[in-house]
């Protein structure tokens, strides 16, 4: 078996491809092609763009111009940064590589895996004439060090699953199979690219003279398989009623796992936990509301395959969505507020800005505490204990 010394250049991104198509600095194969064993292949990758404004923009409102800042009033300022994060997509420095050979045959099951990491955008290594199948995504990175994502690439080398593990925080929406909220993902970008030929008569490949390397162009489009959800429950004449909140919330129904191979999210439903925060005094179309805001990762609705479909009517979603938050009132007592907001989470499959409405003079101040463990759907609300509005 004899191993090809090529270059493989390129990425798309989410909207489109960035950067330039490959190196094309001849047609004829001058010097004349010598083969070797053991040669190593050159993959460089351009800059990948992460406009995560237009990628939801796309999705969110088919109709309309999508404006984020029009939507989303909590905002996101150096304190929510410092605290959780950045807001949206960022740029992947690094990559973690997966080539699977499938020999003469494309689209063959996987027998064996190479595994390779990148650091910044240049990647060596071998390859066989045949075909090749092959999987990037980005390095996890957390400001605590501790990473929520589990990739299993140990079960079926033809489906790589990712999903997270439960907290210690009850819930009751998913039960009784699962007790327990789950961890939100990181943001996760995958690339799953199938059939890459690499034959004897060089199709597709020109020589670049400067590095004596074969240079093919990779079309192969980066894009998340987890969705990006802004919260927000803008609070109108709370007139400090509502003073702070426990910094705890949930989404419920969404999917436990995803097939980085498929991009299909996982069929089992689970609540994901995230944090909150309450901002006082912000500018709402020359209102000032109070808002609780906060920001959650998700593996989106399940058995979707959300990078596949342009609507929302094409969404097929058994489970509802409710986000819940505990609030705390000025006499020292708190209640847990339910909000349905499963139109919301279909309508924007992929992400986006999920936006509650409450008039504060329109809810009784509790008398006695409720806390923060609760049934899922109450009947009636009683006072201390759970409000459900219905969205």
């Amino acid at each position: 078996m004899k191993k090809l010394m090529i270059a493989m250049i390129g990425f798309m991104g989410l909207m489109g491809l960035i950067g330039p198509m490959g190196l094309m600095t001849s047609c004829s194969p001058e010097p004349p092609l010598h083969l070797y064993d053991a040669q190593e292949t050159t993959i460089e990758l351009s800059v990948v763009d992460l406009d995560f404004e237009s990628y939801w923009g796309t999705v969110m409102d088919m109709n309309t111009n999508f404006d984020l800042q029009a939507n989303w009033y909590y905002g996101w300022d150096a304190v929510d940064i410092a605290t959780y994060g950045e807001i949206g997509y960022t740029l992947p420095g690094v990559f973690e590589v997966r080539r699977y050979y499938t020999g003469e045959v494309p689209y063959a099951p996987h027998t064996g895996v190479i595994r390779d990491t990148i650091h910044g955008n240049s990647f060596q290594g071998m390859y066989d004439w045949g075909f090749w199948d092959m999987m990037l995504w980005n390095e996890i990175k957390t400001k605590d060090g501790v990473q929520s994502i589990v990739i299993d690439e140990s079960s079926s080398l033809d489906s790589v699953i990712a999903y997270t593990n439960a907290t210690m925080r009850s819930t009751r929406y998913n039960a009784p199979r699962y007790t327990h909220a789950f961890n939100a993902p990181e943001p996760l970008m995958v690339v799953y690219e199938q059939a890459i030929e690499i034959n004897r008569n060089l199709d597709g490949f020109v020589y670049d003279e400067e590095r004596h390397a074969w240079v093919r162009t990779l079309k192969m489009t980066l894009r998340p398989l987890t969705y990006i959800y802004l919260t927000q429950v803008i609070l109108h004449n709370n007139k400090g009623r509502i003073s702070s909140i426990d910094g705890n919330a949930d989404l419920s129904g969404m999917a436990r796992s995803t097939n980085m191979n498929t991009g299909k999210a996982g069929d089992d439903a689970i609540t994901v936990y995230f944090n909150a925060n309450l901002k006082k005094n912000c500018d709402k179309d020359g209102e000032l509301v109070d808002i609780i805001g906060g920001r959650v990762l998700t593996f989106g609705i399940c058995g979707l395959r959300a990078n596949q479909i342009s609507d929302p009517s094409e969404v097929k979603d058994a489970h509802r969505h409710y986000m819940d938050f505990t609030m705390q009132f000025n006499n020292g007592m708190d209640s847990t507020f339910v909000f349905d907001v499963t139109d919301q989470i279909r309508e924007k499959y992929k992400g986006g800005v999920i936006t509650v409405e409450l008039d504060v003079d329109t809810i009784s101040i509790p008398t006695r505490s409720g806390g923060s463990g609760f049934d899922a759907v109450v009947k009636e609300t009683e006072d201390g204990g759970t409000y459900e509005f219905d969205m």
